[in-house]
């Protein structure tokens, strides 16, 4: 039910309008969002710098409907890229397939992504593919095995792999055999029992057994969690087996629990915040609340914590 008042409430135009003019619309945007320009972003990103936190950058979007829907999105991209360089932050990028026009023409989104990786690698930069709903799970894993096997491409791109799924363990196994990078999550689409574990315990337990999996691998992967028993958990056995902080990076989002990313660089452990921007900064959250209805206690939490 509450799904589907959330899934509702992203496609209602009249209550995004009302959100985005709200001031608690306009909080809940300046602290999970960094705003809807390209410079809001990059002061985003030097803030995070600044403390000693890596950044993820991606423009809000995806399932563009036309052709020139995505190569204005291959075009920001290439500005995000040179202004990364230009600025020397640190700082890589994540897209989506369906915003780079995968359901317009594939041929077409496998054009603009391929280019990107092109300056990508020319910048010895990096680019997260992101993982959408798994009626695209094998199309992206296949896209970015064959990019990473062109030349000059091991190491600069990289994909998500959604712990709450049955396969999970396979394909990581898969893709540390080719040496792709992985940022791990726990999965906030609503998939049915026939492929997803469905109880929380269920996939808090697969992802840390995926999680040290791919720490031992040798390439160097991303364990994005807030679960801070998780992340305890990944650190004691981190120290148990002799494996070094730089081995690896835990990830998070931009606004939510700022204490626990600062207490971890503290500490000596690699942190990266993931920041969007954009105007669809409405739907993104809704639909965030809609893959999973718990985080809107955790959202509002945030919204009032350091």
């Amino acid at each position: 039910m509450l799904r589907a008042l959330f899934i509702g409430l992203s496609e209602s135009r009249s209550i995004r309008a009302f959100a985005e003019r709200s001031s608690l619309g306009q909080k809940m945007s300046r602290r999970f969002v960094a705003g809807t320009t390209v410079s809001e972003l990059l002061d985003a990103t030097v803030a995070m710098n600044k403390l000693g936190i890596r950044v993820t950058v991606d423009n809000l979007g995806e399932n563009v409907t036309n052709r020139e829907e995505a190569l204005h999105s291959r075009d920001l991209y290439h500005e995000l890229f040179s202004e990364i360089d230009k600025r020397k932050l640190d700082a890589n990028v994540s897209l989506k397939l369906t915003h780079m026009g995968l359901d317009v023409d594939e041929k077409l989104s496998r054009d603009i992504v391929s280019e990107l990786l092109e300056h990508a690698i020319h910048l010895n930069s990096f680019i997260r593919v992101d993982m959408e709903g798994s009626p695209y799970t094998q199309r992206t894993l296949d896209f970015v095995r064959e990019l990473h096997r062109r030349p000059g491409a091991s190491g600069r791109i990289g994909t998500v792999l959604q712990a709450y799924l049955y396969r999970t363990e396979q394909d990581a196994k898969e893709l540390c055999a080719e040496g792709i990078r992985i940022r791990l999550c726990k999965g906030a689409y609503r998939e049915p029992a026939t492929i997803a574990f469905q109880e929380k315990s269920d996939v808090d337990a697969n992802y840390v057994k995926v999680a040290k999996q791919i720490i031992k691998s040798g390439t160097f992967h991303g364990i994005a969690t807030h679960d801070e028993r998780i992340i305890e958990e990944i650190k004691t056995w981190c120290r148990s087996e002799n494996i070094p902080a730089s081995a690896f990076e835990f990830q998070m989002l931009h606004g939510i629990r700022r204490d626990l990313q600062e207490s971890l660089v503290r500490d000596g452990w690699g942190v990266r915040v993931y920041i969007p921007f954009g105007t669809e900064w409405y739907p993104y959250l809704m639909r965030r609340l809609a893959e999973r209805p718990a985080n809107a206690i955790f959202i509002a939490k945030n919204l009032f914590r350091g």
